[in-house]
């Protein structure tokens, strides 16, 4: 996410202190996205240079800081520009599957489990932090709902290659798929056209 964007848009409500934007900051996200104090700072420091925030003279922590015009277009530039969605991001589940598919013994489906529980207890939490929120606390309430969403799709990608996986036979190297020349099984998919001619060879 972007953090700077965050606090010019924190700062929008009024001047502020760079401590006061940290916590308010995690109080309107559930503390869902955890923000150290430092970052806040390096952050505003590169707003200022840039021309997007302005501070008092004041040295040290207790400066205040004001969003400038520059940062209110900045700002509206970044709400009404859609994120990059041409290109999948890097995700590091996928490639830990994917990783674990190639790796002789590695048992896959039991190494889908494991994230399939570790990912069903943070639903049930953000369930519960929803629960126990505020009913009109709006920004809390869209973050966990994004947040409840997101892990139910990945879920749900995780249970896909279950099923995936369970459609192949088991081989005694890898336990979960068959190897590129295995041949397939009475009543299971037909392999591809290379695959057949590599069969072969």
């Amino acid at each position: 996410m972007s953090i700077r964007h965050a606090l010019l848009a924190l700062l929008t409500e009024g001047s502020k202190y760079g401590l006061q934007l940290r916590q308010e900051f995690e109080g309107r996200t559930g503390e869902v996205w955890p923000l150290n104090v430092g970052q806040v700072y390096t952050t505003l420091q590169r707003l200022e240079r840039e021309g997007l925030v302005e501070s008092d003279e004041r040295d040290g922590a207790q400066r205040r800081f004001r969003i400038t015009a520059g940062g209110e277009r900045e700002l509206d530039t970044w709400l009404r520009t859609p994120p990059d969605a041409t290109a999948p991001p890097r995700d590091e589940l996928v490639i830990k599957v994917q990783v674990a598919v190639r790796m002789p013994g590695a048992d896959v489906r039991e190494i889908l489990q494991v994230h399939r529980r570790r990912l069903v207890e943070e639903m049930q939490r953000y369930t519960r932090l929803k629960a126990d929120a505020d009913p009109e606390d709006i920004a809390l309430g869209l973050v966990v709902d994004a947040e409840l969403f997101r892990l139910e799709s990945v879920v749900r990608w995780l249970d896909a290659a279950d099923a995936r996986l369970r459609r192949l036979p088991a081989t005694p190297t890898t336990g979960t798929a068959r190897s590129n020349r295995a041949k397939p099984a009475a009543g299971g998919p037909p392999e591809s056209a290379p695959a057949r001619e590599e069969a072969r060879r």
